[in-house]
């Protein structure tokens, strides 16, 4: 998604708390040092000069557990290093600032819910997976055949539209270390925003190419009616085939995918008419859901948005019912829910702005994320469930400035890993990095 300027819709931000009366520099690994100020705890000297000072919004924080260490210019992909195992408590029921310098450590931010019927969630092992000195932006996570796979654009020319732009696929067997398994990009063209689909026992990646030229082209100037979906698949995961043009979508700014039954499907948007007027994505844009018996040949099935379409993720129920969470713009998303044969929908607008939104189940629950914008804060990538119609946070990721897209994969009911992109942190000559995060989120058990 190429991001439009507007202005920032007013969001209250979080309530600081009071300081913790205990003294928690006894816990602290030898090479580092904690004091406390009115509303932070900061962490001073640790290791790794390619993180500079951010601040974070943390609830009964709690550090623990490995940390990333990284050297980009001998392998982007991180490895980790062990913490000291003594945890760091912050009061229970305040809030406060946490500060990272040069590192990264883990935190367990606990958000409490608004409902009673939802659970708390605990996000730990908070790390840098990933960053090569480039633009690294647009994840998305999934499991394949006793695998993990991440895979995200990557770009030395910064976010905007670039030929020079490609997709890499890291893998995992642990979700801790990580090594490259492909990397392809699509001559003349903008490789970005790629989502991954298991269909009929292969992995496909999907991404969504704006067609630039030879070099990179001006926001005034993009084509949404050139637009071009490719992919890439794998039997294995480790021998790739592709990219491959996909037919039926040209002229659509393909994103994410869904199954259901024996059919492919996935969210395209066009200019209304395929109009020839305007360049770039405006408001005559429709969303819609594309279908495919062989994730490679697609054809329009239904529309999940009639006008200012954009990014909509979707998921099926077993009755063959859809509900979508639709980007709108720099406006409020959408809500969407269907029926088969997908002629009538209900759209129902949110009470916030979603960039880059994602939308699956955790158990038996709905969970959504992706880009919140906070008055006085910029943007941030933030995960809610979806209850009711209404959206509840459970956790908002350290991030800030270009980030979300967040990938996401349940592992039991209780515990999941996620995956986010952002641009908070800088480098040791101050310069701001775009690099690929992973968390580890648990729920937490409520004692009888």
């Amino acid at each position: 998604m190429i991001e439009k300027s507007s202005a920032v819709p007013r969001v209250a931000g979080p309530v600081w708390g009071t300081k913790t009366k205990a003294d928690p520099r006894r816990f602290l690994p030898e090479n580092t040092s904690l004091f406390s100020q009115k509303h932070a705890l900061k962490y001073q000297k640790t290791s790794n000069p390619m993180f500079d000072t951010q601040r974070y919004p943390v609830h009964n924080c709690v550090c623990t557990g490995p940390i990333p260490a990284l050297n980009p210019d001998k392998n982007p992909v991180s490895s980790t290093i062990p913490l000291s195992p003594h945890p760091i408590l912050c009061q229970p029921g305040r809030s406060s600032r946490l500060t990272l310098a040069s590192t990264i450590c883990t935190v367990l931010l606990f958000i409490q819910p608004v409902s009673a019927e939802l659970p708390q969630v605990q996000v730990s092992n908070i790390r840098r997976v990933f960053h090569n000195g480039e633009h690294n932006a647009f994840t998305d996570l999934v499991h394949f055949k006793n695998r993990f796979y991440l895979a995200f654009r990557s770009c030395p020319d910064g976010h905007s539209v670039n030929p020079t732009a490609s997709v890499i696929v890291l893998t995992s067997h642990d979700a801790k270390t990580w090594q490259q398994v492909h990397r392809f990009q699509v001559a003349r063209r903008d490789t970005r925003d790629p989502h991954f689909l298991v269909f009929r026992d292969r992995l496909f990646i999907y991404t969504g190419t704006w067609y630039s030229g030879e070099t990179s082209i001006r926001s005034a100037d993009l084509d949404l009616n050139k637009h071009l979906g490719y992919a890439v698949w794998s039997a294995d995961g480790t021998k790739w085939h592709g990219p491959i043009m996909l037919e039926g979508t040209f002229g659509h700014y393909i994103w994410r995918a869904s199954t259901f039954k024996d059919k492919a499907y996935l969210c395209g948007r066009r200019k209304i008419g395929f109009d020839v007027g305007l360049r770039g994505e405006g408001r005559m844009v429709e969303s819609l859901m594309l279908e495919s018996d062989d994730g490679l040949i697609w054809h329009k099935r239904a529309v999940f948005q009639e006008i200012e379409g954009d990014e909509t993720a979707f998921h099926f129920e077993a009755d063959g019912s859809v509900i979508g969470i639709g980007r709108r713009g720099n406006g409020k998303a959408q809500l969407l829910r269907s029926n088969p044969p997908y002629t009538r929908w209900e759209r129902t607008e949110l009470d916030r702005y979603i960039g880059g939104p994602l939308l699956t189940r955790w158990g038996d629950r709905y969970v959504v994320g992706g880009r919140k914008r906070m008055s006085g804060r910029g943007s941030k990538t933030s995960m809610c469930w979806l209850l009711n119609g209404q959206l509840h946070e459970f956790a908002e990721l350290p991030s800030g400035g270009d980030t979300s897209y967040p990938g996401f994969v349940e592992l039991d009911p209780h515990r999941a890993i996620m995956s986010w992109y952002s641009s908070h942190e800088r480098d040791a000559r101050g310069k701001t990095i775009t690099a690929i995060y992973m968390a580890d989120l648990s729920i937490v058990e409520k004692t009888p």
